[in-house]
């Protein structure tokens, strides 16, 4: 099994982090949309928040509809993208562990 060079670990890491990190933001600013539901939702600036993430937000509602008229696909999503990035880019996630093997044996 050939290890992948250091710098694309690296270049790795940091993407998947912050790539999991938006999401994280985008679905807490969702979080806060629904608290106004009188927000036209043709505003571009709640666009940008609601077509990245009402496509994992439609089945996140099929297995857990609203709790008393109330929508908690996101916060459900909120700790799964959380749980998701400290797995992978956490101290001990698995992208973290293969960067330092990777920076003992450069």
């Amino acid at each position: 099994m050939t290890a992948l060079p250091l710098p694309v670990l690296q270049i790795s890491a940091t993407l998947i982090s912050l790539v999991l990190g938006a999401w994280t933001l985008l679905f807490l600013c969702r979080i806060v949309l629904s608290w106004y539901p009188q927000l036209d939702r043709n505003n571009p600036l709640v666009a940008i928040v609601q077509i990245p993430t009402e496509p994992l937000l439609v089945p996140t509602r099929k297995l857990v509809p609203p709790i008393g008229g109330v929508d908690v696909s996101p916060v459900i999503l909120v700790g799964l993208v959380s749980l998701l990035r400290e797995l992978l880019v956490g101290q001990q996630g698995l992208v973290s562990q293969l960067l330092v093997t990777a920076q003992r044996l450069a």
